[in-house]
């Protein structure tokens, strides 16, 4: 599993290894995560890897480790991700080239690493940490949008792909989380911003001022991503938290209204039909 030392992750680990799971857990700081874990949790099954997702050797490595300490592998986690608030001009190309070598590039290097294992035993589960706007963009969120853009079109790819050596595929969506997503910890912001968006400046004060009153309870959204890969089956995308359905349910209008009123207009670049 990615990105475990705090958030979603961190709750993930600790129900994990309270079930007497092994887990192998990578974090930019192991120290931070055992730290965060405190001692009141049975560490004997967890293997705390430092990884920089975006070194490909440092993911093949962990890997082995991992199949070295535990036998085997059965459940890839793609967790790690920031989220970034800036309009799209304020982004610079050192946020876009970071953002997606985490969030798309660091998730590639992982898959490369781990499905010929899956492959070779014929079967296993890959869990892709997503989020609604994945499905949903606003503004002020472009960046994040595009990371998580890109994994829900890998991660529907994926499941076709491998669904013949009985890999399962899920892409998780999660709404606002009483996490620390939103403190200044996990969320980035530009190095310097325009007065041309006063909107987006306020959307940024009113996400930071959210912190602590999220809709969704962390320990139950771990929760229900273990029951899904205890089950094993389920629908491709798992929504979580009624904020994160009313978002998608819109986009789907929205996306359905797009469709009904460009029906007419789309046929008119085709080549006529032969007789």
């Amino acid at each position: 599993m990615t990105g475990t030392s705090r958030g979603l992750g961190l709750d993930l680990v600790r129900q994990l290894l309270e079930r007497g799971d092994s887990v192998a857990a990578t974090t930019r700081s192991s120290e931070r995560l055992l730290g965060a874990l405190g001692e009141g949790v049975d560490t004997s099954r967890l293997l705390p890897l430092t990884v920089d997702l975006r070194d490909e050797a440092q993911v093949k490595q962990a890997v082995v480790k991992t199949t070295e300490r535990f036998g085997g592998l059965d459940v890839v986690v793609n967790n790690a991700g920031y989220g970034f608030l800036a309009a799209v001009e304020e982004t610079t190309d050192r946020d876009v080239r970071d953002m997606l070598d985490v969030q798309v590039a660091g998730v590639w290097n992982v898959l490369r690493a781990t499905l010929p294992i899956l492959r070779e035993q014929r079967g296993g589960h890959v869990v892709n940490v997503s989020s609604v706007l994945g499905l949903v963009s606003v503004p002020g969120w472009a960046l994040y949008c595009a990371g998580k853009y890109a994994l829900e079109g890998l991660s529907e790819a994926l499941a076709a792909e491998v669904a013949d050596f009985g890999i399962n595929v899920t892409i998780v969506e999660p709404g606002y989380f009483r996490t620390d997503f939103l403190t200044q910890d996990s969320l980035a912001l530009p190095a310097a911003t325009t007065d041309h968006y006063p909107g987006i400046r306020e959307m940024v004060d009113n996400h930071l001022n959210l912190q602590g009153s999220q809709l969704g309870d962390p320990v139950k959204g771990a929760a229900a991503i273990i029951d899904r890969v205890v089950v094993g089956e389920g629908p491709l995308r798992q929504v979580l938290g009624s904020d994160s359905h009313a978002y998608a349910t819109s986009k789907v209008q929205a996306l359905q209204a797009n469709l009904d009123a460009t029906a007419q207009s789309a046929p008119a670049t085709d080549f006529p039909a032969t007789a």
